[in-house]
């Protein structure tokens, strides 16, 4: 069986040498500036780091994709240009991108420099990745996360483009790059300013027996003592609504779709990513691992069974709308 690539995450120097180390294919990461969807504070990369983590990471085999995916202000695409043209001086092995200015920009000043879509861009039907691929010379689309296996399988027929998809790590309910959401409280979006919900809004408070958590001064879920305390966004609020309170959108649960690693072989699937930027090194290098493991298993024919609850939002796991029934 095709062995499926291992795409992991490096939201620091530190996790990008624990991901390597721990058996990833490839790393992804950012700047340390607006250009990425993962501008918190505390992550990221330099220029000089980056250029340290190509030449880590290629002495060991694994190559280094960086994201610049999240959409250019009009008028002002000085930091998206500059960080491209750094992608490019600096030869990493892929430039992940969504916003089609900056495609159309990097396919036109620097032809050689593989480009890859993010899943920030929402491309989920052949019509769309097609136009990518003939316009842009797109060499691989991250699918977003409404995807059954089926359809995975279908698309990979209908396109001539890899195909990575979403492995494990935090779910996205909404339409990826088209999610506003955190704007509403807080004046900033995942696709425009490459932060979703940022932790400089985000409060806990202590109410007696209750852990309130709030959100830009809203009050997102209530707690109770011997609940999980999921972190505050929007989209996994617990709200009232015809008289009970519930999770309208999505509950705090993780992707884990490891029990079906040799279905999306056969669907065609080139490659795995693992959410986690903004998680620590213990986390990235445990994830990896077991990982590691269960696509090596995969490719000689068997099928490992992970427990990745520990790791997990909400100590909870989903195989999201890969396995759905319903249409």
């Amino acid at each position: 069986m095709k062995k499926l690539e291992l795409v992991c995450p490096a939201g620091t120097p530190a996790a990008l040498r624990v991901a390597v180390d721990a058996g990833a294919d490839a790393v992804y990461m950012g700047f340390r500036d607006e250009t990425n969807a993962r501008n918190f504070p505390g992550l990221n990369f330099s220029r000089e780091e980056l250029a340290e983590a190509l030449d880590y990471a290629h002495a060991r085999g694994a190559m280094v994709f960086l994201a610049v995916n999240t959409y250019a202000r009009a008028g002002d695409d000085a930091p998206w240009r500059a960080a491209i043209k750094s992608a490019h001086d600096l030869k990493v092995d892929a430039l992940i991108l969504a916003d089609i200015g900056l495609l159309a920009y990097a396919r036109e000043t620097y032809p050689d420099l593989r480009l890859h879509l993010s899943v920030q861009a929402s491309a989920s039907n052949a019509e769309a990745i097609n136009f990518y691929g003939q316009r842009f010379g797109v060499k691989r689309v991250v699918l977003p996360r409404v995807l059954t296996v089926p359809d995975i399988t279908k698309l990979n027929g209908e396109i001539d483009i890899e195909t990575e998809v979403f492995a494990f790590g935090g779910m996205c309910p909404m339409a990826e790059g088209r999610c506003t959401l955190s704007s509403y409280v807080t004046g900033k979006s995942p696709n425009r300013n490459g932060v979703c919900s940022p932790a400089s809004h985000v409060a806990y408070v202590n109410e007696g027996d209750i852990l309130t958590s709030r959100l830009g001064g809203f009050t997102i879920n209530r707690f109770g003592a011997h609940e999980q305390a999921g972190y505050p966004t929007l989209c996994k609020g617990r709200f009232k609504a015809g008289g009970e309170a519930g999770y309208l959108f999505e509950e705090p649960t993780s992707l884990d779709i490891s029990a079906i690693l040799p279905e999306l072989a056969k669907a065609g699937v080139t490659a795995l990513k693992i959410e986690g930027r903004q998680r620590g090194k213990a986390y990235v290098k445990q994830v990896v691992t077991d990982f590691r493991r269960a696509v090596d298993t995969a490719a000689a024919g068997g099928r490992a069974t992970l427990d990745m609850a520990g790791l997990s939002e909400g100590h909870q796991n989903t195989t999201g709308a890969y396995a759905k029934k319903w249409m």
